[in-house]
């Protein structure tokens, strides 16, 4: 069974704040509900996993990651993920997410994914997964606007930089003020932002099993 998804939501924050959290799959990975990168292969290969929990249920699930494209001119994250569970299911699911300039300074993030699942998973069909996917992404969207919100607050041009005292500005690295994007980074926020493993309701139990079997298949 295949499923399209086309998502696009809203981003409090600039394109620079907002790709600093896309580029990164780290950081992206945490905006998703449980979900976290648990090693790097090399700099285009990950390995992940991800929480889920429905009442007093916990599962895990594990996998792989590939990013196909990186491109900073049009600020385009591609990439696969892709696995399979015990039962003998499987998925894969190719997102393309692009940012775009919104107005008031902020930013669109656009998303286009095509998700395949085979096997157990694939009889509750699409209509069922969309919707569960529609919950889970809606959290991701919103972590992802606070954590470029973050970013973007712990910036500041260059100008008014000369004219602050040396105390109103910490944690400045060398880099990061000679940047193409003319900032000084200021001090990061002392507690991460990231996204809190997903609860639902039990009748929901094997749509985000399959929802989360798109993106890493179950850790054995």
């Amino acid at each position: 069974m295949e499923v399209v998804l086309n998502k696009e939501y809203p981003v409090a924050a600039g394109l620079d704040a907002s790709w600093s959290i896309l580029s990164n799959m780290h950081e992206l990975a945490t905006c998703m509900p449980g979900a976290q990168i648990t090693e790097d292969i090399d700099a285009t290969h990950f390995k992940g996993s991800v929480k889920v929990k429905v009442g007093p249920a916990v599962a895990a699930f594990a996998g792989t990651i590939e990013i196909l494209e990186l491109d900073l001119t049009t600020r385009t994250l591609k990439m696969l993920g892709k696995g399979a569970d015990k039962s003998g299911s499987s998925a894969s699911m190719q997102l393309t997410a692009t940012l775009v300039a919104a107005e008031n300074g902020h930013s669109t993030l656009q998303g286009h994914a095509e998700v395949i699942v085979n096997g157990k998973f694939a009889q509750f069909g699409g209509r069922m997964m969309t919707s569960v996917s529609d919950m889970i992404l809606l959290q991701f969207a919103d972590v992802f606007s606070q954590k470029a919100q973050a970013v973007q607050g712990a910036m500041m041009p260059e100008a008014a930089a000369e004219g602050a005292s040396a105390d109103a500005i910490t944690g400045a690295s060398a880099d990061a003020a000679g940047g193409a994007n003319g900032f000084v980074r200021t001090a990061a926020p002392k507690a991460p932002i990231v996204a809190t493993e997903f609860n639902a309701l039990g009748f929901a139990w094997l749509m985000i099993k399959k929802f989360f079997a798109n993106l890493f298949g179950r850790k054995a």
